[in-house]
């Protein structure tokens, strides 16, 4: 009698879809000010594409403004800004109490590492709960400060030869950052410059896109923070883009050409 095998059909592994918000944000410490720029897009994969904030505001007017941007893990994110928030309302400190903003970055990487460590222990291992923020502002009695936050919580500052941070798709808008932003640099030209790195970002990367926001606050004004949100009808942006590029296509048709091989 010829032997019968059977054959268990095992289910197919369970693919669990993280929404990420690696996307792009910048901020810059200036002589007179900070700049704040964040786009809206998350993505997982190709066909889950959404728009989300990734600029939060904490402040006090007359006392203290705080901007935080955010880049990774969506939920990760999320959980992070919403227990700063609830936070706000409770005992013990908080982002509207902290003493400096050096305060604020170090309760922001703890944060970050508290639900990290919570959310690693109840998902598959293979998620990546990673997040990075950019931490800035002004707290009365000190000068305006700018931190990135790195997904282990620990964090940087930013100096008078480091003027900027980027967090998320950073690489496409990163070399008309270093080729025009000094410390010196003027708000104005500064936000001009950070449009044209978002816009260079834009057109090389699909998981960037807008809207996006922009933020300006001046040295020492403490003033109430009202991002500017841009989309795809905002005329100056589009006007900008387009004599970035226009005036791109001039200047490479002007340069000279290599002289090193023989005219074919």
């Amino acid at each position: 009698m010829p032997l019968t095998r059977f054959y268990r059909i095992m289910p197919p592994p369970l693919t669990v879809t993280c929404q990420t918000t690696m996307t792009y944000c910048a901020a810059l410490n200036l002589k007179d000010g900070l700049v704040f720029a964040s786009d809206s897009r998350t993505n997982a994969g190709v066909d889950h594409i959404a728009t989300f904030r990734k600029m939060h505001l904490f402040q006090q007017p007359g006392e203290r403004a705080i901007v935080l941007l955010n880049s990774g893990n969506l939920a990760t994110t999320q959980s992070v800004i919403s227990l700063l928030r609830t936070r706000t309302g409770h005992d013990g400190e908080h982002l509207l109490n902290v003493a400096s903003l050096y305060d604020a970055a170090r309760l922001v990487g703890e944060t970050v590492r508290e639900v990290v460590d919570r959310d690693t222990g109840q998902q598959a291992s293979s998620i990546d709960f990673g997040c990075s923020f950019l931490v800035g502002g002004q707290i009365r009695g000190e000068r305006p400060r700018l931190f990135n936050v790195y997904p282990q919580g620990n964090f940087i500052e930013s100096s008078t030869d480091t003027p900027f941070f980027q967090i998320g798709e950073s690489k496409y808008g990163k070399p008309i950052l270093d080729r025009v932003i000094r410390h010196d640099t003027s708000m104005n030209e500064a936000l001009k410059c950070l449009l044209i790195s978002f816009d260079s970002t834009i057109r090389s990367n699909l998981s960037v896109g807008l809207p996006m926001e922009t933020l300006r606050y001046r040295t020492d004004s403490f003033a109430e923070l009202v991002p500017h949100r841009i989309d795809e009808g905002d005329e100056y942006f589009q006007q900008l883009r387009g004599r970035w590029a226009s005036g791109l296509r001039q200047v490479f048709a002007s340069l000279p050409d290599p002289d090193w091989f023989d005219e074919d």
